[in-house]
């Protein structure tokens, strides 16, 4: 070995923050940026990191970190900067004076380069466990990415829906607790006696037949509007027999609880006024 020969120094390894400004300083300095419409926002594992996702690997580590820009700009990825495109790109959102993708078009454009299915579940699991935003609201992305037709995604998705229910039926009880209403019968079939089904119900008070259900629909399916067809059968059917359904989503459920609780217990107090509702046979669901 010659000891004479110079040794270069090996370059510090760029920190997470280091890493997301220099992709947004690459987004701005190549092109300019259009007078009206939004710049460029950091999107995927990248942004889900920088909104707390623990299911997503720290800034400093992923491969590349995902940009989001208008279609229209000149710009090309590099080997640190993947460049994400969208005719019509969606407000972003400041996180310590960064702009990022909103939780769900993130996910998206993650989930876009992700072919290992655990992963993909953990990210859908954790942004509807976390309250990070509604099963509803990623479908709708993930439907506009064209990523359902990838058996992996769609399986992420099925356990993302039957997590976003169990997650509204958990508010659902929290809200007849924390605002002192009185205990229902929770997820009960309601049938006519000798006769028909008339549906399944969330909670039912039955010496109010007042009754709640939840809408926890999937975007995704096909027949989705068949399927709000039958719900308003059913609401139709059981308002003939004197019963109030109040129709609660995911979403007031988490944005304004006590204004659901306020509802649900005018519905009950209401109940005094009204004729008294048909018999109908309470089972178990």
């Amino acid at each position: 070995m010659n000891h004479n020969t110079p040794i270069s120094p090996r370059p510090l390894p760029c920190s997470g923050d280091d890493r997301v400004r220099e992709a947004l300083h690459h987004a701005r300095r190549r092109g300019s940026v259009p007078e009206q419409g939004p710049e460029a926002m950091i999107t995927g594992l990248a942004a889900l990191a920088l909104y707390g996702f623990s299911s997503a690997p720290p800034t400093a580590i992923v491969d590349r970190i995902d940009i989001l820009v208008p279609r229209v700009r000149r710009l090309r990825s590099t080997a640190q900067v993947r460049v994400v495109r969208a005719a019509e790109p969606p407000e972003a959102v400041q996180l310590a004076g960064v702009p990022v993708a909103p939780v769900a078009r993130a996910l998206a454009d993650a989930v876009d380069q992700l072919a290992d299915a655990g992963a993909v579940r953990r990210l859908l699991t954790e942004a509807v466990r976390g309250g990070y935003c509604e099963p509803s609201a990623v479908v709708r992305e993930l439907s506009r990415a064209r990523l359902l037709s990838r058996p992996h995604v769609v399986d992420a998705v099925d356990s993302l829906l039957a997590e976003g229910r169990a997650v509204a039926e958990e508010r659902l009880y929290e809200m007849v607790r924390a605002f002192g209403l009185p205990d229902p019968l929770w997820n009960v079939d309601l049938r006519l006696p000798g006769g028909p089904h008339l549906g399944g119900l969330d909670a039912y008070w039955p010496d109010q037949a007042v009754a709640v259900e939840l809408d926890t629909r999937s975007p995704r399916l096909d027949d989705g509007d068949a399927l709000w067809t039958e719900y308003t059968r059913k609401r139709e059917v059981l308002e003939r027999l004197g019963i109030t359904v109040v129709h609660l989503t995911p979403r007031k459920l988490r944005d304004s609880l006590e204004q659901q609780a306020t509802v649900v217990r005018t519905a009950l107090m209401a109940a005094t006024d009204r004729d008294p509702a048909a018999y109908v046979v309470v089972l178990p669901r």
